[in-house]
């Protein structure tokens, strides 16, 4: 899938935006468990070490992590469930 996947296709967006470690993940993978299959996720954070943590920790679980860019003060990651 193209990094600039357009927002029509992203299927729920969670705003964790001044979130600290460990809420970004937590809260990120109770979203995930709410969604089906397929599905694709945007999570966007404040948190310097959300990209990597989420990253890291979904892609172990199965799921695809289709992109991780900076934007602003933050970062945005898509993620689709496995």
């Amino acid at each position: 899938m193209d990094p600039s996947t357009p927002e029509q296709e992203i299927d729920r967006t969670l705003d964790i935006r001044g979130f600290v470690c460990p809420l970004p993940v937590l809260k990120t993978k109770q979203a995930l468990d709410r969604m089906k299959p397929g599905e694709i996720l945007k999570v966007m954070a404040t948190d310097p070490d959300a990209g990597a943590d989420i990253s890291r920790l979904f892609k172990r679980l199965g799921h695809s992590v289709l992109n991780v860019r900076e934007e602003g003060e933050g970062i945005t990651v898509l993620i689709r469930k496995k």
